[in-house]
């Protein structure tokens, strides 16, 4: 079973920028997609992004488009999501996941989670 654990999160102010990791420990990434999620205070978990394993493609929910970077390094058996020109109402909880599944823009397609790491964008 794949063990995902992110680090990089933080507080930043508004316009800042945060580069974020998943490590995957337990099963190799390659060969799965991979993506992001993220959960605000009082709100559902939502897909931010998502890449294919050979990362040709990826998805971005429309809110991040332009300011998210999704990427991978699959020798390295990592998944990183570099944000930009952070805005508050992007503070959440942000988690990677993946799954045995083909990649999906689905929500809910990717089911092997990690627990997350906090970001706090300030006014």
């Amino acid at each position: 079973q794949v063990q995902l654990v992110e680090s990089g999160g933080g507080l930043v102010q508004a316009g800042g920028s945060l580069r974020l990791s998943c490590e995957a420990s337990g099963r190799t990434l390659s060969g799965y997609p991979m993506a992001w999620y993220r959960q605000a205070p009082g709100k559902e978990r939502a897909l931010v992004a998502a890449i294919t394993w050979s990362g040709d493609r990826a998805y971005y929910t429309q809110s991040v488009q332009g300011r998210f970077t999704i990427s991978r390094d699959n020798a390295k058996n990592n998944v990183y999501l570099q944000m930009n020109n952070l805005r508050p109402e992007d503070t959440a909880v942000y988690s990677c996941a993946t799954t045995a599944r083909a990649f999906s823009e689905a929500s809910g397609a990717y089911d092997y989670w990690g627990r997350g790491t906090q970001v706090t964008v300030a006014s």
